[in-house]
């Protein structure tokens, strides 16, 4: 039976967003589907009936993670007033760097690895997706001339080098200041290199 997501009753809203707090707090890799269930306060039996299957689960999961990190994407988008490369990911590591946010950032780096490892799993395309999600937003926060220039997907791919990198570094060490210290000291190299260029 496929999951039943092309209209969603308020009860299936309402479990995938007790199962989304679920995997905030205990990630999907070895998600169960019984003590989800319990700890959500409904039944393996209801949630087959509503997302299908476990992987069902996981993919509408997924898919609510990801409406999380491209809402804050969609802030950045100004394209009438581009904010530039080094701004735009100032305020991205700004929102990343806030400790609220690490429970999705986790699961974030639990499903990229995830995608990579089991590429025909649920997580299927996942890390490739949210590769081209931000890079595509880095896109419209350059000037038209920069982000069609050459140079201008270089200078989109070494910001978000930038940024994952750090991030993986902030999510195994806590380390908020010296990660902080060296995204900002790397941004304003960046931001150099793209005023010599222009």
């Amino acid at each position: 039976m496929p999951p039943r997501t092309a209209n969603p009753s308020t009860r299936q809203t309402e479990l995938l967003e007790a199962a989304y707090q679920y995997a905030l707090l205990h990630g999907l890799t070895d998600l169960s589907l019984r003590p989800l269930a319990e700890a959500i306060g409904s039944s393996p039996r209801v949630l087959m009936f509503l997302f299908g299957n476990k992987d069902g689960l996981v993919r509408a999961l997924l898919e609510r993670a990801r409406a999380e990190e491209l809402a804050l994407l969609d802030g950045l988008r100004r394209p009438e007033q581009p904010v530039g490369l080094a701004v735009a990911a100032q305020e991205v590591w700004a929102w990343l760097a806030a400790s609220e946010h690490r429970p999705l950032l986790r699961l974030w780096a639990e499903t990229y690895v995830r995608s990579l490892v089991d590429p025909d799993g649920p997580w299927a395309g996942f890390a490739k997706g949210t590769v081209e999600d931000w890079l595509d937003v880095l896109a419209g926060c350059q000037p038209q001339a920069e982000r069609d220039a050459e140079q201008g997907a270089v200078r989109r791919t070494l910001t978000l080098a930038v940024l994952r990198g750090a991030l993986l570094d902030l999510l195994a060490t806590g380390d908020e200041s010296r990660v902080t210290a060296a995204v900002r000291r790397q941004l304003a190299l960046l931001d150099g290199v793209d005023q010599a260029d222009d």
